[in-house]
């Protein structure tokens, strides 16, 4: 009876035939996809949102996105930050600045725009309300005072002016979920207006200027990662084969795998998200392996003297199945990241797993149909000399015979230091680090976390038991305990609410004296104070209060100190609420799309493990298909379990904190490691099958399949190596953590591996 993968050669051996015997109908096809593709190109859809990396179906996101149909999102604002020499109290300064304030107003998606020059204080007299300029920017004279003022409220510190008075900020409330069309059309009308006002050292920080930032970042990422890795791919071809007419084949092949699959994004209407760096490079480097295997089986088959059609039967025969099932392994491993709550990572899954698969059904048609149109003298060296690989590939098996003892003890070793390593492994993760090195955005980020407070937003929603009001003094007093604990936390700033109006109205009714900025105690005066702040300021507590009364809003804007000091800081006040708020006359919930962004890291771990597990399994399955022994199938886990242990050291070791960008080199190490496992004991196996002894078939393996999993890996290794011209830090990172694991995976392969054979088999 034959086995399955007899039945599997059975149906691929005619499938392949039927495709070579139609060569000149397969490149031409692939020539009309490839042209059509490149087409589509211009149609590829980038987009960044803060929405991709919250955790989808969490109860946070849920409270959230309720909440917000009340009072709007909390990143729907640009902050502009104008600087001026030495000091912004400078008549024409503050003149140009408030002329630029004003004009805002009228910037498209704007809602409301505050400044300091726009802005008053209030002041209750006999005769009713009256207003002053809280910077009297037309009267020089009245600077010095203007600033003592500041400095002695505090209230505006740190979040209209900073603590020096070097800069003034604009705060535009923008329109919702501003799109990318929209954000460049806003920022573009800004720049435009800070010009023609004479502003020209500013800052920008906001929803707009981020998406605007980011999405130039992932172009300009995706040129150059695709320029690079082709032109790295076309040298180490040459260097490997050193004939001009096999490096076309391969490279051909591998950009034509590479547009199908970018033309088939575009044509789904797929929008690339921050990772889209890592597709031109996964496309290349996978696509150059397939070639390899192809092309190295191919030519041995050549050497032997056998003719084009008999070579690439044999090659497909030996070869192509276990590429397909290396090839299946690779995309189950991306597909493991499906099972992230972020949606970032799971659509870039997705679509690699898709791309190994587009990848691979290119090579293995268009590659096979391009080598049996070139003659074998165009594909073989004149002086086609026997080289070292096979004599030093022997020496590394007997290497491994000879030094079991020493290997398997120095793996040992190497486990528990992994070990030691993993254990260090933290979620520290500052969002600064997401950002483009060097960019606007990035020294525009660093301004603001270093001058003001910071640009992540924090929301404690405010939620009204039984039949109380947020608005009754009660309630009220309950919200200033939390705004006192948020304001005593340095982290935290630009505390509003509320209360913020009721505040200033005590303090108009007190001369506008600071010590009075704060809530009266007296019910009766409380009251009064509600009802004028209702109406002198009734549109901006609408931010603030729902027309019912039943649920409020606290906002506030964090430092970027890092994820796990972030969740602390939770902790903290969650803690507060739960024990030191009168929590049968209301509850309070932190919200926000920080403390979601936040949230992100705990379901990293989970996410990661869950999806690394199912990937397990189903490649397990796979090999069972393919090895018929459970033996092998244990073996085969050994070293890539090992390459994964190694991954989470580095991150251990190195203190590089662990989120949902860096997650993704373990999907990428195990889907790829185990390929060069598969082809390995897939050869053994054949070997054996073939009647030849252990020792027998593990020299033969070493001799025939050594040399294109070197080849590979260095392929590899240096191809993840561009990463290094990113200029997005996390995939600089990953793209140096995943070269060096998959170089040990090599090593596991090549060291541990034939040992474990020998001591189990």
């Amino acid at each position: 009876m034959r086995n399955k993968k007899d039945l599997c050669l059975k149906h691929f051996k005619p499938f392949m035939s039927k495709i070579l015997a139609a060569k000149k109908i397969v490149i031409s096809v692939f020539l009309v996809l490839g042209f059509i593709s490149a087409f589509l190109l211009g149609d590829l859809k980038f987009s960044f949102d803060f929405n991709q990396f919250f955790p989808q179906g969490d109860e946070d996101i849920i409270f959230y996105t309720d909440f917000m149909k009340d009072f709007g999102a909390d990143d729907s604002f640009l902050l502009i930050a104008v600087e001026n020499d030495k000091t912004i109290f400078e008549k024409k300064f503050l003149a140009d600045f408030h002329k630029f304030s004003l004009e805002s107003r009228n910037l498209p998606y704007i809602k409301e725009s505050k400044s300091l020059t726009t802005l008053f204080y209030p002041i209750k007299t006999s005769f009713g309300y009256t207003r002053i300029p809280i910077i009297h920017w037309n009267d020089s004279s009245r600077y010095k005072k203007d600033w003592k003022k500041l400095k002695k409220d505090g209230i505006f510190l740190n979040s209209l002016i900073d603590k020096d008075a070097n800069s003034l900020v604009v705060a535009l409330d923008t329109k919702d979920e501003l799109n990318y069309e929209e954000s460049l059309e806003l920022i573009g009308e800004v720049q435009r207006l800070l010009s023609n006002n004479n502003l020209e050292e500013y800052h920008l920080l906001g929803r707009s200027s981020f998406y605007k930032a980011m999405v130039k970042m992932q172009k300009r990422e995706v040129q150059v990662t695709t320029l690079v890795s082709t032109i790295l791919v076309f040298l180490i071809l040459l260097l490997v084969y050193k004939r001009i007419t096999i490096v076309f084949i391969s490279l051909f092949s591998i950009v034509t795998a590479l547009l199908l699959f970018l033309g088939l994004l575009s044509l789904l209407g797929k929008e690339l998200n921050v990772m889209a760096s890592f597709y031109p490079v996964l496309m290349l480097i996978v696509g150059t392996s397939d070639v390899i295997h192809i092309m190295d089986r191919y030519l041995g088959e050549l050497r032997k003297g056998l003719e084009r059609y008999a070579a690439i039967t044999i090659t497909l025969k030996g070869v192509g199945v276990s590429t397909l099932l290396t090839s299946v392994t690779t995309a189950v491993g991306f597909a493991s990241l499906l099972t992230s709550k972020s949606t970032n990572i799971s659509a870039f899954g997705f679509n690699s797993a898709i791309g190994v698969m587009v990848a691979y059904l290119t090579v293995i048609t268009l590659t096979s149909s391009l080598l049996i149109t070139v003659k074998k003298k165009h594909l073989l060296p004149k002086n086609d000399a026997i080289t070292k690989w096979p004599e030093n590939l022997s020496h590394l098996n007997r290497f491994t015979r000879r030094n079991s003892k020493a290997i398997l003890l120095g793996s040992l070793v190497f486990v528990v230091c992994c070990s030691l390593g993993v254990t260090n492994i933290n979620t520290n993760y500052q969002f600064n680090e997401s950002l483009p090195k060097g960019s606007e955005i990035a020294n525009d980020f660093k301004f603001f976390q270093e001058n003001y407070n910071g640009f992540r937003p924090l929301e404690i929603a405010i939620l009204a038991k039984e039949d109380n009001k947020v608005t009754d003094l009660v309630v009220a007093k309950e919200i200033e305990k939390i705004e006192d604990l948020m304001n005593s936390n340095e982290s935290v700033g630009n505390v509003q609410s509320m209360l913020t109006f009721f505040k200033f109205v005590n303090k108009a009714h007190h001369l506008n004296k600071e010590e009075y900025y704060k809530v009266p105690k007296d019910g009766k005066t409380y009251e009064k104070y509600k009802l004028e702040a209702k109406k002198l300021a009734r549109s901006q507590l609408a931010r603030f209060v729902d027309s019912t009364e039943t649920k409020g809003r606290i906002t506030a804007t964090v430092l970027d100190i890092g994820t796990d000091s972030l969740l602390r800081i939770y902790d903290q006040f969650n803690s507060f609420i739960k024990n030191k708020t009168d929590t049968t006359l209301v509850n309070f919930k932190l919200t926000g799309k920080g403390l979601l962004l936040d949230k992100n890291s705990m379901y990293v771990r989970q996410s990661l493990l869950e999806g690394l597990v199912i990937a397990s399994i189903i490649v397990g399955l796979l090999m069972v298909v393919l090895f018929k022994n459970i033996k092998l199938l244990l073996i085969s886990l050994v070293p890539n379990l090992l390459s994964l242990l190694f991954a989470g050291a580095l991150l251990g070791f190195f203190a590089i904190p662990l989120e949902a960008s860096i997650s993704i080199v373990f999907a990428i190490v195990f889907g790829i490691a185990v390929d060069d496992t598969i082809h390995f004991l897939s050869r053994y196996k054949q070997c054996r099958t073939s009647g030849l002894n252990q020792e027998e078939s593990l020299e033969k393996t070493f001799q025939e399949t050594g040399k294109a999993l070197v080849i590979t890996t260095i392929i590899l290794f240096f191809g993840f190596m561009v990463m290094l011209f990113s200029i997005h830090q996390p995939s600089v990172t990953v793209g140096l953590l995943i070269s060096f694991t998959l170089l040990v995976a090599l090593a596991l392969d090549l060291l541990l591996l034939p040992v474990i054979i020998r001591k189990l088999l």
